[in-house]
């Protein structure tokens, strides 16, 4: 599932830094923590990077809402975040 939200996040074939993939990346980061979580609770110092990562996508969201409002709306319909 990763490869294909941020395959399909790209601008280019060597796009990986653009804001768009960021946030599909750290997505995915963030999804498959919350599955280690559910079989390990007692892992705070992981939780700490999660919580960075959330910290991270919001900064990066909050970025591409001022400067690219189309993109940023349907990245997260297409992530299925903000509901």
């Amino acid at each position: 599932m990763s490869n294909t939200i941020v395959d399909s996040t790209r601008r280019h074939a060597k796009d990986t830094g653009s804001t768009e993939v960021q946030v599909a990346s750290i997505t995915t980061r963030i999804n498959e923590l919350q599955d280690h979580f559910r079989a390990h609770k007692k892992d705070h110092a992981s939780r700490r990077g999660l919580l960075l990562l959330v910290g991270k996508r919001n900064r990066l969201l909050k970025y591409m809402a001022s400067s690219n409002r189309e993109g940023y709306l349907s990245l997260i319909k297409r992530l299925g975040l903000r509901k």
